[in-house]
């Protein structure tokens, strides 16, 4: 499926090279030229909702009003059971305002230290949403779960994120251990971008 060419470059509202190259992994070759917000000069939207879906809108939003073009965001993150879901939507500031990707690991396996690996379990949780800059279209919205286990330390040096230390029971590996293509087959990126895609041939097949 080719999309059309309303869609051939969209604006993704993130300046996250990690999350880019997995959209362009997977929309890529659906004829979409994906560029990051940062190229265009359009810093971030304030993530000041309560729901990924609602993240993901208010960002897609900024980006294609201020490009002018179809814009693709997601909001996405770490929901532990032992911790109440949490870190949520605060995953990317889980240690803070600017914490990094470091920062938030080394807080989460501070707060799971005493956790036995039986109670460890957690979930990626991903709203992916596209936008049209005029708003002539409901957004289209996509949401999807990888359910894994915290490890007890990282391991690995691929993705981002908590990536080194949650692991997929289906693969035996974490996240960080994982090729592109192997992480966008099982993730909660992936699948929600899958989604995503084949609910743009519906619109499409429905005009």
């Amino acid at each position: 499926m080719k999309v059309e060419p309303e869609l051939a470059r969209c604006v993704f509202a993130s300046s996250n090279p990690g999350k880019l190259r997995e959209v362009e992994a997977v929309l890529g070759p659906l004829g979409m030229t994906i560029v990051a917000q940062s190229a265009l000069g359009i810093a971030g939207a304030a993530e000041t909702a309560t729901t990924f879906a609602g993240n993901a809108l208010l960002k897609a939003r900024k980006a294609a009003q201020q490009s002018g073009l179809p814009a693709i965001a997601d909001d996405s993150g770490l929901c532990v059971d032992a911790l109440g879901g949490r870190p949520g939507v605060e995953s990317a500031r889980y240690a803070g305002a600017d914490a990094s990707d470091a920062d938030n690991v080394r807080k989460l396996l501070a707060e799971l230290r005493a956790v036995p690996e039986e109670r460890r379990k957690a979930r990626f949780h991903c709203a992916v949403v596209l936008v049209m800059p005029d708003d002539s279209v409901e957004p289209l919205v996509a949401e999807a779960d990888w359910r894994g286990v915290i490890l007890a330390a990282p391991t690995g040096s691929g993705g981002f994120g908590y990536d080194p230390v949650f692991h997929d029971p289906a693969t035996g590996k974490a996240a960080a251990e994982m090729t592109i293509d192997e992480k966008n087959r099982i993730s909660h990126r992936g699948k929600a971008l899958r989604l995503l895609a084949d609910r743009l041939q519906r619109a499409r097949s429905s005009r």
